[in-house]
């Protein structure tokens, strides 16, 4: 029986005729209606006809969330007054309840990107809403980008309606071709806002750590909102570790339940926060109760004011979800869960005046997150680039480069970016491409898909921190709490709900088992609510190896063998440990690592630590799964990795591996020798046979690059020679060459041939005469060579007959330095190539008295003030009255007056 009393009270019903029009006519709308209006269970049986009234339609609503999207269901069905399964349905990850009659049907966005991809032009489906679209989830960007394509060319007849409680409107509007915006308006109630700021400084947020002092504060802040307030509290916290610990920091609360809501919540959980409870409680939540649920009964809103979002290192090609300040849109969506129901109060952990300093919105997924399983998405529809799609944000460049290498790499994609047939089986796993590649590669090698898939699954969730770093540790503690991923039970439990039971088609239509507590293989990459996305595409250096598995050029056995296979015979047993580790590798075979000092190399070339009590540390050989660099260090910090043994490095890695000759500069000389190497790991090395002379001389320029030309013979004559021409060039310019270090290097074949190619080390270097080979490039072919002495003399005749040296060592000026004596009578300064030179007048003990470019001036002002300093300290050389006038001289009054 129909509740027509709850319909009746839900707002968005008296939205639901503009909404009709706009479909009937324009065949797209944008529906924008604030939280518990009605948008996510009114409108889908409006649509589809289940409230007499309208005709039948089948309608697809797609969640970001599962457990958004059990609750729709089982929220629909209650207003039917039916069971679920029977009008309305729902597919999540490893769980469907649809009935064969089924109008409505609930997907999470995930599970629509997959049907899309099997069938594009969704076959027998009337409708499509798109409900959240204001989270801009990646998944929910892509479903909408590839619906709005199905729409233009295959069915014109599909109906899109994209819903939000706070959106875009006008973005979406455009993008779905000018949708009309039709608007519900709810019933608010007035929320008080309370600044609880902790009393103490708290570390930011860096990574997925959280600093215990602020958990510590939000749960005290609970505690203050039990006492002052009255109803049910929802808490807001960043991810499922900051829940446990919360929840433990609130175990003593007596007759008040404390209850935890995330994604991966079992299903008894989400019931219970879901429903009206019989006693006061505590939900402690994730982003998922923003707007996705409602959770009855709450009339008070704590918010740590943290959030959950991916970034990508580049310069690392690590990749993870990261603690973020949430957005000032969040924290509006979070105040009004408290006055859903009646008036309420949010008490904010942040001062103030911090709250104008939030940024405005969340940043969008395509912006931030890693989008390897974006681009296979894109490329199995048949649009590498994404160019076609009609997108709010186009991806950014660098990481769509990025995802397109990972994909190379594992053989999803060709050399043009579209979809193999290995792809387009990678994609219809529901793992992120790295996992689809473990899952498919490591079956292939050990025989099958049993164990594999399991291990595939945890890599799939965010493992929580008290399994430690070691994931087959993690593994065996899986296992024996019985509960996926998270291991705790009951109230506290994080494992997936529903999955007891059920399979996923894996390889070649093998059926893939999983275990009730994992979950299915079709597990799509978390995105938020403290779910750590356990694969990653980084822009390091992937693995080429076009899908073959343990393809490489080094010695030993087959790929099979030794990853536990008899030749010839069925798949041997192979250990947790070794099997974990082989999955890890395969998933991410540039973070195959070796112990290298105190840290670990990876084959991608960044260094890593696991933690001081790992049980980790001292493995020959580590396949990092999570890391994450801790603030102010350059190494990784090593959060989830599988031991592993060379063999298995050598298999995953295997397009990696290759034997090479190296020719370098190192340690202030050529280095020659034979390297065998798994990308940035040295695996060993020996003397090689005769280096080639064309790397030689490489290495020789590398050297002179790095030590500069002071390795060349550089005679006095050498230097002035350079000096020389230095000054020519910056005052006449070409054809005098310029003989700056860059310039010498852009042109060392004209100049330094054929001595550096006879050179083998650092001592034929030395032996190379520098000003000799500086002559060749000056410039003979137009005979102004000749004129180097007449435009840049080593030396000039000063008046008292001597030939002194001219300094070239700043090219702005040359110096002459002269003693006084013997530039009498010359009134004007000495110039070279029309520059004045800069003369350094000298007292008869050779030190400077004077430093003029104008000899006149300095007679007629100058001079004066000299004489009277020196004339009494040498009073055996001429200091003539006029020496404007006065004969020059090199010699003494005594010498004067004997000649």
């Amino acid at each position: 029986m129909i509740r027509d009393d709850a319909l009746d009270a839900l707002p968005v019903r008296g939205a639901l005729p503009d909404l009709n029009d706009a479909l009937d006519g324009h065949g797209t709308a944008v529906l924008v209606a604030p939280p518990g209006t009605g948008k996510t269970t009114l409108v889908p049986l409006a649509l589809a006809g289940l409230l007499r009234e309208g005709p039948a339609r089948r309608v697809v609503v797609a969640e970001p969330r599962r457990i958004a999207a059990r609750a729709a269901a089982r929220r629909m069905a209650w207003l039917l007054g039916e069971e679920v399964g029977a009008s309305v349905g729902y597919s999540v990850r490893g769980e469907r309840v649809v009935g064969r009659h089924a109008r409505v049907e609930v997907v999470t966005t995930g599970v629509l990107l997959q049907r899309l991809q099997r069938d594009q032009e969704l076959a027998g489906v009337d409708v499509v809403v798109l409900d959240e679209c204001h989270e801009r989830h990646l998944d929910a960007d892509t479903a909408a980008a590839f619906l709005w394509d199905v729409r233009q060319t295959l069915r014109p007849e599909l109906r899109l309606v994209a819903a939000s409680a706070t959106t875009d409107a006008q973005g979406w509007a455009r993008l779905l071709g000018d949708a009309p915006v039709v608007e519900a308006h709810g019933v608010s109630y007035p929320v008080d806002v309370v600044w609880a700021p902790p009393t103490r400084p708290v570390r930011p947020p860096h990574g997925m750590r959280v600093d215990p002092a602020l958990l510590a504060h939000v749960a005290s802040v609970v505690r203050r909102a039990l006492a002052e307030r009255t109803g049910d509290v929802l808490c807001f916290l960043p991810g499922v570790g900051e829940i446990g610990r919360v929840a433990a920091r609130l175990g003593d609360l007596g007759d008040v339940e404390v209850l935890q809501v995330h994604g991966r919540a079992p299903a008894a959980v989400q019931d219970a926060v879901l429903a009206p409870g019989r006693r006061r409680r505590v939900v402690l939540a994730t982003s998922v109760a923003e707007s996705s649920l409602t959770v009855p009964g709450v009339r008070v809103v704590v918010d740590s004011g943290l959030a959950r979002e991916p970034r990508v290192d580049h310069a690392r090609g690590l990749s993870a979800l990261t603690t973020v300040r949430a957005s000032q849109a969040s924290a509006r969506q979070r105040a009004g869960r408290a006055g859903r129901e009646a008036p309420g109060v949010v008490y904010r952990c942040w001062a103030q005046a911090e709250d104008g300093r939030l940024p405005r919105f969340p940043a969008p997924e395509i912006k931030v997150a890693d989008l390897t399983a974006f681009a296979l998405q894109a490329a199995c529809w048949g649009d590498p680039d994404a160019s076609g799609l009609a997108l709010l944000d186009p991806p950014p460049g660098g990481a769509m480069a990025a995802a397109r290498e990972v994909l190379t790499a594992v053989g999803a994609v060709d050399a043009a970016g579209r979809a193999t047939e290995r792809g387009v089986r990678m994609a219809r796993l529901g793992v992120h491409p790295r996992l689809g590649r473990a899952l498919l590669d490591a079956s292939e090698v050990l025989g099958g898909p049993d164990g594999v898939a399991e291990v595939v699954a945890l890599l799939s969730e965010e493992v929580p921190r008290e399994y430690g770093d070691d994931l087959a540790a993690a593994l065996r503690g899986v296992r024996r709490a019985g509960t996926g991923g998270g291991g705790r039970a009951g109230a506290r439990g994080t494992g997936d709900a529903g999955t007891a039971g059920t399979s996923a088609r894996g390889l070649a239509g093998a059926s893939v088992r999983v275990t009730p507590s994992m979950g299915v293989v079709g597990t799509r990459m978390p995105r938020g609510g403290g779910r750590r996305c356990g694969g990653c595409g980084p822009p390091c250096r992937p693995v080429p190896d076009r899908g073959a598995v343990g393809t490489r050029t080094g010695r030993g056995k087959a790929p099979a063998l030794r990853a536990g296979r008899p030749p010839g015979g069925a798949p041997a047993a192979v250990g947790d440990d070794r099997l974990v580790g082989l999955v890890t590798a395969l998933a991410f075979p540039e973070r195959v690592a070796r112990l290298d000092g105190g840290s670990y190399l990876m084959v991608s070339g960044t260094r890593a630590e696991p933690a001081e009590d790992s049980a980790l540390r001292g493995s020959p050989w580590i396949a990092v799964a999570v890391a994450d660099r801790p603030l102010g260090t350059g190494h990784a910090r090593v959060r989830l990795a599988a031991a592993v043994d060379e063999d298995i490095a050598r298999l995953a890695a295997g397009a990696l591996h290759e034997e090479r000759d190296e020719v370098r500069w190192a340690d202030g000389d050529v280095v020659a020798r034979r390297v065998e190497r798994l990308g940035a790991v040295e695996l060993a090395v020996r003397p090689p046979a005769a280096p080639e002379p064309d790397r030689v001389r490489e290495a020789l320029l590398d050297g002179l690059r790095q030590e500069g030309f002071g390795l060349l013979r550089w005679t006095a004559d050498a230097v002035a020679l350079r000096q020389r021409l230095a000054f020519l060039h910056l005052h006449l310019g070409e054809p005098w060459p310029d003989v700056r270090d860059e310039a010498l290097h852009a042109r060392v074949a004209q100049w330094l041939e054929p001595e550096l190619s006879r050179a083998r080390r650092r001592a034929d270097l030395a032996r190379i005469d520098a000003g000799q080979a500086l002559a060749r490039l000056l410039p003979w072919a137009s005979g102004e060579a000749r004129r180097l002495d007449e435009l840049a003399p080593e030396r000039i005749t000063v008046p008292s007959g001597s030939r002194i040296r001219l300094d070239y060592t700043d090219p702005e000026r040359p110096v002459l330095a002269v003693k006084l004596q013997e530039m009498f009578g010359l009134q004007d300064s000495p110039v070279v190539a029309g520059v004045p030179v800069l003369v350094h007048l000298l007292s008869p003990a050779g030190r400077p008295a004077a430093v003029t470019a104008d000899l006149a001036s300095f007679w007629r002002d100058g001079y004066r003030a000299v004489r009277a300093e020196l004339r009494g300290r040498y009073p055996k050389h001429p200091w003539p009255e006029d020496p404007a006038a006065a004969e020059p001289t090199r010699h003494t009054n005594a010498r004067l007056r004997r000649g």
